[in-house]
């Protein structure tokens, strides 16, 4: 089961690490227990620094489609969305999809 920090590795940023590690992997030029290693702070470090150094807020209005509820993850879909940044800039989607999930590390009793 994916924990809910590893959720960040699907992100652009996540992505781009896998691809690099692979890469340095495939080359001999990392051991995989380093790439591993990497990863698993990866995976421990991004959530913290999202929570401490991301200060900026979004607002966003559209038509709920569906939602869900499994294993402490929601996701939601909505059609035609507008999102408004702090700087009021305005943003439009024709869908989105979100999901959310407690930021906890596995093992924690509380959020």
């Amino acid at each position: 089961m994916t924990t809910n920090f590893e959720l960040y590795r699907r992100t652009s940023i996540g992505s781009s690490l896998i691809d690099t590690l692979d890469h340095f992997v495939n080359q001999g030029k990392i051991e995989p227990q380093a790439a591993y290693k990497m990863l698993m702070l990866f995976d421990d470090i991004l959530p913290k620094v999202m929570a401490d150094k991301v200060k900026a807020r979004m607002h966003f209005k559209g038509h709920l489609d569906t939602y869900r509820f499994c294993d402490e993850v929601w996701t939601f879909m909505l059609n035609d969305v507008n999102f408004r940044l702090d700087n009021q800039n305005n943003i439009q989607a024709d869908k989105i999809k979100i999901v959310a999930c407690v930021a906890k590390k596995p093992g924690d009793e509380k959020a």
